[in-house]
């Protein structure tokens, strides 16, 4: 069987999580909190900045970090959201809608010049190619602008990849329901770790304590989930973050190993 082309995979992927976002979402409790977004931005961006800007998030999703920048005080929001999960996005930000403009398109074909910020969460790892993304969101950025990618890391993530990467191969192509159930024992085992972590150094400990932890049982649900379901994931290392940035426009690129397990990164249109 032949390679699957690059556009036929990804619009698998934006399919696979339209689907999941139109089951699971909530973002309830600490998952949804500006907290998280903190974590994630660390030092990189000081969430003062934020306040009053024009911004963007390329694959919104349920609306989950729609709502923390909104929390941080952003005046207009540019959701961009390619799935079924425009339905959910619009729902969960029916209260605060007159400051979003929502589009449904692809991270490289979306326009809204002029912006101060781009944010892409956990969503570069999942596309095949990002490099159309990043060009797209540098040309959407005004001078000076700054954009900012969150994605799975491979330093610190050696014995996680080991383990479920055999496992992952096969869990996107299994139904829905019996993907729901893998989710429901593999749940058990987190909970299992994360108290383990409590008591001994383990392999990801900081994560387990300063994230896995803090979240309710329906949010580590939807992260084991979102572990499972798409077809397509890359692990980067802080080098390969680095250049997609730095080779594709942006300066001042600099980044942070979040929890010993990730990689956020920031960059500068000039």
């Amino acid at each position: 069987m032949g390679k699957v082309p690059t556009g036929v995979l990804e619009a698998q992927v934006v399919k696979e999580f339209g689907e999941q976002w139109t089951k699971f979402q909530d973002n309830t409790g600490y998952y949804g909190s500006l907290e998280v977004f903190k974590d994630i931005v660390g030092s990189l961006l000081p969430i003062e900045r934020i306040k009053g800007k024009t911004v963007a998030e390329i694959g919104s999703g349920t609306g989950r970090i729609v709502k923390m920048l909104d929390d941080a005080g952003a005046g207009t929001i540019v959701a961009v959201e390619p799935s079924e999960a425009m339905g959910p996005l619009r729902k969960n930000t029916e209260n605060i809608k007159d400051k979003i403009e929502y589009i449904q398109k692809t991270g490289e074909a979306w326009s809204r010049p002029e912006l101060d910020y781009v944010f892409s969460i956990g969503v570069i790892h999942h596309i095949v190619n990002p490099v159309p993304t990043v060009k797209n969101a540098r040309e959407n950025l005004k001078s000076g602008g700054k954009f900012v990618i969150w994605v799975y890391g491979r330093e610190g993530n050696e014995l996680y990849l080991k383990l479920f990467e055999p496992i992952r191969k096969i869990t996107p192509k299994i139904p829905h329901f019996v993907l729901l159930s893998v989710s429901w024992v593999l749940l058990m085992c987190l909970n299992l770790y994360v108290w383990l972590c409590r008591h001994i150094t383990l392999p990801m400990r900081t994560y387990m304590l300063n994230h896995i932890g803090k979240l309710n049982q329906y949010s580590r649900r939807i992260t084991i989930y979102d572990q499972l379901n798409p077809t397509w994931a890359r692990y980067y290392t802080r080098a390969e973050a680095e250049s997609l940035l730095r080779n594709n426009g942006f300066s001042d690129v600099r980044s942070f190993h979040r929890h010993g397990y990730s990689w956020t990164v920031i960059g500068t249109r000039d």
